[in-house]
């Protein structure tokens, strides 16, 4: 039985060039970047290299990028530093969104713990962010806005440079977190006025437990991780040459064909929109094209997602409902609370993410097989018999 991996938003899986010029690193030239000798020469060098090749895909200097472990390391640097410099200067207000990630929403809480005040700003159904919301809810101890580039779940983009632009006329620092957007959408921080920015290399088919963060010349850091220079001293730990190099190969690969995979990613995106959205009540979720190219996600009423899941994997299709990050819970997705939907339908939700790998025939293999099992957890489904009996309303 093939196996069709549609959880790309989950992770991805590392690319050939990636793994080859990994090896040759962790083989040839695994030095120490911090040791004088030829060899941490060598690595110290492929370090730089790297810096210069990620700062060039987002349209950053070098020296603005620094590396991390992942996309939740980025974030809590990110927002710590931005906290407690805000704070310095009496500025103890934050403004994000009620439907960011947890690595963002569990950093605010802690920092709401410590004082500072958090204004959430609603998504709405289509799972956007207004920016006449956000205009409103700044205030003259704002310290700074999180907004992320690309909802994580649901897959809406938010307006980023009408954002930043509002933002750095006001001169209140502008942070998002594009772990699911780099390598997926094109994006410049120069342009799109971002002060700081996150991303992990594994969302683009680079390695796990590698990441970095973007912070635009004059921002102040503060380190999470001491104990060494590394990282002109903003993070210490040796760096992991061989990984770092890898994601800068692996993005440097996805912005060279950002073209030809989004062309290719929509049109398996689209059809298979268009195909499950003939189920009965079923519904897409989030805005139908201001989403990343790659995602599906679709709520049908009446059944539990978890046992969707768990048949879709019986016949070989790995998807999810989801963020990875939250899987142990029990509770339906805050995302899709956040856009409206109730308890019940957001527990029947399905996320399907593609990579420029999947196939046409991946989509029908994907569309015949949701069909006939969401028809089968409803002929068991004490909820759907309900619905059928018009002892509750359908909602969809």
């Amino acid at each position: 039985m093939k196996t069709i991996y549609v959880d790309n938003a989950g992770t991805t899986a590392v690319s050939k060039s990636v793994i080859d010029a990994m090896l040759t690193i962790m083989t040839e030239n695994f030095g120490n970047a911090s040791s004088l000798h030829f060899l941490g020469q060598q690595a110290k060098e492929i370090l730089n290299s790297a810096r210069e090749k990620i700062a060039k895909c987002i349209g950053a200097n070098a020296d603005e990028i620094i590396f991390t472990s992942g996309g939740s390391e980025s974030d809590n640097m990110a927002l710590i530093s931005l906290a407690y410099d805000g704070k310095k200067k009496g500025k103890t207000h934050i403004v994000s969104s009620v439907f960011e990630h947890h690595a963002i929403l569990h950093t605010l809480q802690k920092l709401e713990r410590e004082g500072f005040e958090v204004t959430y700003l609603p998504v709405y159904k289509n799972g956007i962010v207004k920016l006449d919301d956000l205009k409103k809810a700044v205030k003259d101890t704002t310290a700074f806005v999180t907004i992320m580039f690309a909802n994580n779940e649901i897959g809406t983009i938010q307006p980023i440079a009408e954002i930043g632009a509002y933002l750095r006329d006001k001169n209140i620092p502008f942070h998002t977190d594009a772990v699911q957007a780099v390598g997926h959408i094109k994006l410049d921080v120069k342009a799109q006025n971002i002060d700081m920015l996150s991303m992990s290399a594994h969302k683009f088919h680079g390695p796990k437990g590698v990441g970095a963060v973007y912070v635009r010349r004059g921002v102040r850091i503060n380190s999470l991780i001491l104990g060494g220079a590394q990282e002109r001293n903003l993070r210490a730990g040796t760096e992991n040459v061989a990984g770092i190099y890898g994601m800068a190969i692996a993005l440097e690969e996805a912005t060279n064909n950002l073209t030809k995979n989004t062309k290719h990613l929509k049109a398996l995106r689209d059809k298979t929109i268009k195909e499950l959205s003939k189920i009965e009540h079923s519904c897409l979720n989030g805005d139908a094209d201001k989403r990343l190219p790659n995602n599906v996600n679709m709520c049908f009423e009446g059944i539990e997602g978890e046992a969707l899941l768990l048949l879709l994997s019986d016949e070989g299709i790995c998807a999810s409902s989801g963020s990875a990050c939250t899987s142990g819970s029990l509770d339906p997705s805050h995302v899709l609370l956040a856009i409206g939907l109730p308890h019940d339908v957001a527990h029947g939700s399905l996320r399907l993410t593609f990579s420029e790998d999947n196939t046409m025939e991946d989509v029908d293999k994907i569309v015949s097989v949701v069909r006939k099992t969401v028809e089968y957890l409803r002929t068991i489904s004490p909820v759907w018999d309900k619905l059928k009996k018009g002892e509750i309303k359908h909602v969809i």
